[in-house]
């Protein structure tokens, strides 16, 4: 047998609770009516003795030879217009000269008279000859002051009770309709309830709250709910480590914007917006982001009649991209250095066919010569770059990208910096990284410059000194159209590209897709610890250029932004 769920057992409990509320009302506002009927019944009665007492037929009466002769008649007269049930006029000494029956007068009054003779009025409840009754005792005062005489006047208690009776009705109809709006109120708020808690039962909901925290914080993936104003409610462990976020969430809502997240990545939190699959940066990290919102199940909780499902917020899911993001730009690192060298390999062969051909035509010192200004150019370009950076595999590199410009019509400007790390310091910078860098920064320029006239890409590398440390700066410079100002802000997007969709690339020009290579910049960049800056350009002449600086001999913790500087903005390829 199911037992009763949250909803049905308050219910129960409040329809309990209710009545009993009800039942105690009722007995409140019984023994109110009693006591407001005893209460106006004993005022009643003190008006009424008052009055008579005060009358001058009472006041002559009361001494003369036979009081009840005159006393008797009024009395009657009396009662019967006040309805009362007695009017006794009786002597200090308690003897009667009037009553209701008259075989009682000349008997002693039955009742307190005490205070009377002390010049008091009183009420009090006393059972008297006709049984228990209401009665007030007025004092008969003479001319000196001196009581001459008693007034007692009297309703019974049964006459009490049904001026009580009367006031019941309008008592049972206020519990009845306090019990009837209760339980209303009570059926209402149990189906509001039954609706949302989809008519579960206490146990069940403890289970599953207890359930549903174990898988939000077991996930590997981080998980962000936030409400329909666009804040956050709740993330499990998995999004503070991506996000870097606190773990103290205590399910305060708060702005994604004022916790320290990439814009791109707050506003889309904030707006509430589907996503799936988008890329994102934070901070170190490559995040792909999924968001939706978070729906009430038709027939389950929310209203099967209602035109669209009920909306409790947004479920954004986190999945961490950088092992697989660096992984790509180690294979996109290698597969710029290998189109490098295939446009080295096939110069060189050029070239060699050229020395065969010399040396069959017996012209060997020209042969001799060609060989040797060519071999002193390659080696002059590679001990240049050594020399000035220290790093075999980005004069490879170099070297390689001149054979590509040369192949793609671009004249290849590069400028080594002379000075050189002191004798016996390593720089530091990691091989790949230097390569995926260098490497995608020359691609871009060279798309850029590609079909221009007098196309010319420039690329510096030089030591310089800023901070008492020493940073290797990398600038790189087309003279093509350069970036519109309205992607200017999105050129650092991921998967946003300048570049026509429908222009295809020259075959070995490291071009591998649209909208990675600057995201693997940055990235790099990042890793580090050093700083990225974009000139867009589109000046005559002068097309987009990049700047990066890298600190030589450890990694430095990420500098402050300067103008231009994106640290920490999401890294996009152009």
């Amino acid at each position: 047998m199911r037992k009763w769920s949250l909803a049905s057992r308050l219910l129960i409990g409040q329809l309990v609770f209710i009545v009993c509320l009800s039942l105690g009302l009722s007995l409140v506002l019984y023994f109110q009516a009693e006591r407001d009927s005893h209460e106006e019944s004993s005022e009643r009665m003190l008006s009424v003795a008052g009055t008579v007492a005060a009358d001058p037929v009472v006041q002559e009466s009361v001494t003369a030879a036979d009081p009840s002769s005159v006393l008797q008649p009024f009395a009657l007269r009396v009662m019967g217009a006040a309805n009362i049930d007695f009017l006794t006029i009786m002597a200090p000494d308690r003897t009667r000269f009037t009553h209701r029956n008259g075989e009682q007068i000349g008997r002693k009054y039955l009742g307190s008279v005490d205070q009377a003779l002390g010049g008091q009025s009183f009420t009090e409840t006393y059972s008297g000859t006709l049984g228990p009754s209401v009665r007030a005792v007025v004092p008969v005062l003479g001319p000196d002051g001196e009581v001459t005489a008693l007034v007692a006047a009297g309703i019974t208690v049964d006459r009490v009770a049904i001026a009580r009776n009367a006031q019941l009705p309008a008592v049972f109809l206020t519990a009845l309709g306090a019990l009837a709006c209760g339980t209303l109120a009570s059926y209402v708020l149990s189906r509001y309830l039954r609706r949302t808690t989809q008519d579960r039962r206490p146990d069940e909901l403890r289970s599953m709250f207890a359930f549903y925290g174990s898988a939000l914080h077991s996930l590997r993936e981080g998980l962000v709910l936030l409400n329909n104003d666009g804040k956050v409610v709740l993330y499990n462990d998995r999004a503070a480590a991506l996000l870097g976020l606190g773990p103290d969430n205590r399910g305060v809502p708060r702005d994604p914007r004022a916790l320290g997240l990439p814009a791109p990545l707050a506003d889309l939190l904030h707006e509430g917006r589907s996503a799936e699959d988008e890329f994102h940066f934070s901070c170190d990290r490559i995040l792909v982001v999924n968001q939706a919102p978070a729906l009430a199940p038709q027939g389950h909780g929310g209203r099967p009649d209602a035109p669209e499902a009920q909306r409790f917020g947004t479920v954004t899911t986190l999945r961490d991209h950088t092992d697989i993001e660096a992984l790509t730009g180690e294979l996109q690192s290698m597969r710029t250095l290998t189109d490098a060298l295939q446009s080295q390999a096939h110069e060189h062969a050029n070239r060699l066919h050229t020395l065969v051909s010399l040396i069959e035509l017996n012209r060997h010192a020209d042969a001799l010569d060609f060989a040797t200004r060519d071999l002193e150019l390659s080696q002059q370009l590679a001990d240049d770059v050594v020399a000035s950076v220290g790093e075999p595999a980005l004069a490879a590199l170099l070297t390689g990208k001149s054979a590509q410009a040369r192949e793609r019509g671009i004249a290849l400007v590069i400028d080594l910096d002379s000075t050189a790390p002191d004798s016996g310091e390593q720089p530091g910078l990691d091989p790949g990284e230097l390569v995926t860098i260098v490497g995608n920064l020359i691609d871009n320029a060279f798309d850029a410059a590609q079909g221009v006239p007098g196309a010319t890409v420039k690329a510096r590398f030089a030591l310089v000194q800023r901070g008492g440390r020493t940073w290797f700066e990398i600038e790189v410079q087309d003279n093509g159209p350069g970036i519109p100002e309205l992607d200017a802000g999105r050129i650092f997007d991921q998967g946003f590209s300048t570049k026509d969709p429908k222009v295809l690339l020259p075959s070995g020009t490291g071009a591998t897709g649209r909208g990675i290579g600057l995201p693997l910049v940055r990235q790099a960049v990042l890793r580090l610890g050093g700083t990225l800056q974009l000139d867009p350009g589109g000046r005559p002449g002068c097309g987009a250029a990049f700047t990066v600086r890298l600190p030589l001999f450890g990694t430095l913790p990420l500098p402050a932004a300067d103008p231009g500087t994106l640290p920490d903005a999401p890294a996009v390829s152009k």
